[in-house]
C-alpha cells in the first residue's frame, strides 16, 4: 500500500508492463490479494495508476497487469468511450488519489470500434455510443486491410490526447510533471500490452 505513493509515472508504467509480462508468460504473482491487504485498504486507497479501458469482459486490467487490491483505479466503458463522468472519474484519480499515470487501453477485436467501422445499424442508445467513438477513427479508411485494428489504435491515441487537452485538472498535473497519459493496445491472442506513441 505505502509503496504505491512513492511511484512516479515511469515507475508506474514499468510496474504495469512487468506485471503484463508475468501475465503473458503465465507466471503471475497475484500480488496484494490477501485478507491482510483487504483490511489495510479499509482506511483508504493509494492506486499507482488509473486505467481507462473497454468494458469487454476479456480485458480485466487487474489480471492482465497482474496487480492486486488497491493498485489500479479503473474506469471502463464500451470502447473506452468518454463523457463528463468518465473525465471526472479520472480527475478524481489524479486530483484526490494523486495517481501519476493514466493509461487509455484499447484492445483487439473491440466490438464497439467494429460497430463504428462497419456502420452497423444499432437499436436503443447504442447509436449514441458509436457516435461518441466516431471522431477518434475519422482518419481511418474502413476499406483498407486491417482497418479495424488501426481504428482501435487510433481511438486509444485520440482518447489520450483528448483527456490531456479537455480537462483543466489533468492538464494542470501534466504541466507540473505530476502526470503522464499514455495510450496502450492489448493483444487478445498474446495477452501482451503495447504502448502506442
Amino acid at each position: 500500500m505505502g509503496n504505491n505513493r512513492q511511484l512516479d509515472s515511469q515507475q508506474a508504467l514499468d510496474r504495469l508492463l512487468v506485471g503484463n509480462r508475468r501475465y503473458t508468460s503465465m507466471r503471475q504473482l497475484h500480488p496484494r490479494q490477501t485478507i491482510v491487504q483487504r483490511q489495510n485498504l479499509i482506511e483508504g486507497q493509494y492506486p499507482f495508476a488509473a486505467i481507462l479501458s473497454c468494458s469487454d469482459s476479456r480485458v480485466p486490467s487487474e489480471l492482465i497487469f497482474d496487480q492486486g487490491l488497491g493498485d489500479l483505479f479503473i474506469v471502463r466503458t464500451a470502447g473506452h468511450a468518454i463523457n463528463e463522468v468518465v473525465i471526472a472519474s479520472l480527475e478524481y484519480a489524479v486530483f484526490v488519489l494523486r495517481v501519476p499515470l493514466i493509461m487509455v487501453l484499447g484492445h483487439g477485436q473491440c466490438g464497439a470500434v467494429t460497430a463504428v467501422m462497419t456502420a452497423q445499424d444499432l437499436p436503443g442508445h447504442l447509436p449514441q455510443l458509436t457516435a461518441s467513438l466516431r471522431p477518434a477513427m475519422a482518419g481511418v479508411n474502413p476499406a483498407v486491410e486491417g482497418a479495424i485494428d488501426r481504428a482501435i489504435r487510433a481511438s486509444s491515441r485520440f482518447t489520450a490526447t483528448y483527456l490531456a487537452t479537455h480537462s483543466s485538472v489533468l492538464k494542470a498535473s501534466l504541466d507540473e510533471n505530476n502526470l503522464r497519459i499514455v495510450a496502450g493496445y492489448y493483444n487478445m491472442s498474446s495477452g501482451g500490452v503495447d504502448i502506442l506513441e
